[in-house]
């Protein structure tokens, strides 16, 4: 297996790293466009979200697919190897698939089980797609992977399990929103659902994330109003929920009229810098303001958080909540338990059909061997013996490939069944030996999307 995956994330770095090494769209495909002249790497995926960074190779070698991967994360984030290196985690063969598997199936998350990272991974691979960046190697891994994904959310309650970051920066922001003295009818101590109905909302951004926001909002009966540097893409996500856009000129003017904003733009600074905040806290005549920042980049000055009457909800907050949320992680452990079991029993089968699967090719080459040697000799008693009539030469053609084929057929039915097993690699390298089969008449064999003819 030749897949390498490395990468940093909330897990292995603090929220200002990552701030420091995210990569939007448009960076992520420059960072592709190098693939097909790297000299180890074969294959790339990126995966580029707002709490993780993580790149999935097929490399030439370990170390030398180490060093080129980051080399480039560090030329495209701009960010020292020296700052990444504590930061970067690796997994290589069983244990890289492995880890896309966690990752897809919403047991990586920052708030475990949620659905986003599947869809996140999906643009991810259709974006390597459309660059160049993927062959055989990745195809099969990702598409894979999403089967997986797919498989842990429908056949286990890890979806009510978890929440998605929109749900947990409401649950930590508008409760303490509401104890601020938020206008009446609405119960300090009441649910974050409770507080919502009939109140208005900003999102900042029309990507995924902006779009789940205003969904979110739209189906607790809010009030969404949607800002965007590029006016119809914001118009998109407003249509969709019975909003309305804005341009970002209006952003001052929406900061003193809505209750909650969320933000979560691809931006590369501050969207919603100190000063705008303050002079619109300023005019609220004392309401209080609820800020979800999403965004990595931080789209909020993170000092708006002392601004009376203001209640900031950013990544670093959040991920602290996530893990002092103790009882939920008790009640999800099953669904959480009942993923694992799928993802080590997904790992082991994709281990197994690329065992089999790689052994294919020499079977196939052998069989065409044969076929060869089969050809000649029939060609050269055609020539020894020319007074043979049709239907005997048919009758004896037929005669030495049966028994071609029946010599050939158990040794390649237990070389495809030892194949599967663990140390399986060195039966096909034995078939190979025994038959003194040529390397480059078996590469020849696959076709270039990795099937063998049948």
């Amino acid at each position: 297996m030749s897949v390498l995956a490395i990468g940093v994330s909330h897990r292995s770095a603090p929220v200002e790293v990552l701030e420091s090494v995210a990569l939007d769209r448009a960076a992520v495909a420059k960072l592709l466009d190098e693939v097909p002249s790297s000299h180890q790497i074969a294959e790339a995926v990126v995966v580029a979200t707002c709490n993780r960074l993580e790149l999935y190779l097929d490399t030439a070698t370990f170390h030398g697919g180490i060093d080129e991967a980051s080399a480039l994360l560090s030329q495209h984030t701009g960010a020292p190897i020296e700052l990444l290196t504590p930061y970067l985690y690796v997994h290589y063969g069983d244990r890289a698939v492995s880890h896309l598997f966690h990752v897809v199936s919403g047991l990586d998350s920052m708030v475990v089980g949620e659905t986003q990272i599947l869809g996140q991974v999906r643009d991810a691979y259709r974006l390597a797609q459309t660059s160049g960046a993927t062959g055989r190697v990745l195809t099969e891994l990702f598409q894979t992977a999403l089967r997986v994904g797919k498989r842990a959310h429908a056949e286990t309650g890890i979806d009510a399990a978890g929440r998605s970051l929109v749900t947990l920066g409401l649950a930590r922001v508008l409760p303490a929103v509401a104890a601020e003295g938020w206008s009446s009818g609405r119960v300090a101590g009441a649910s974050w659902r409770e507080l919502l109905p009939g109140t208005s909302a900003l999102v900042v951004g029309a990507g995924s994330m902006a779009s789940l926001a205003a969904a979110t909002l739209q189906r607790e009966g809010v009030d969404v109003v949607v800002a965007n540097r590029t006016r119809e893409n914001g118009a998109r996500v407003a249509d969709a929920v019975g909003g309305r856009a804005v341009p970002m000129t209006a952003l001052p003017r929406v900061l003193r009229e809505v209750d909650l904003v969320i933000s979560c733009t691809g931006a590369a600074g501050v969207v919603l810098p100190y000063e705008t905040v303050e002079a619109a806290v300023a005019e609220r005549g004392g309401r209080p303001l609820g800020i979800v920042d999403l965004a990595l980049p931080r789209d909020v000055d993170a000092g708006v958080a002392d601004l009376p009457g203001v209640v900031l909800a950013d990544l670093a907050r959040l991920s602290e909540a996530a893990d002092e949320d103790v009882a939920d992680a008790r009640t999800m452990a099953g669904d959480v338990s009942a993923v694992r079991s799928i993802v080590t029993d997904e790992v082991a089968a994709f281990a197994t059909a690329r065992r089999a699967a790689q052994v294919a090719p020499t079977v196939v080459a052998l069989r065409s061997m044969a076929d060869d040697v089969v050809d000649a000799e029939l060609s050269r008693m055609t020539s020894r013996l020319p007074d043979l009539d049709e239907r005997t030469r048919a009758e004896v053609a037929r005669t030495v490939r049966r028994v071609v084929d029946k010599l050939l057929h158990q040794p390649t039915v237990r070389v495809k069944e030892l194949a599967a097993q663990p140390d399986g690699a060195s039966y096909e390298a034995a078939l190979r030996e025994l038959f003194a089969l040529d390397r480059r008449s078996i590469d020849a064999v696959a076709k270039p999307d990795g099937t063998v003819p049948t």
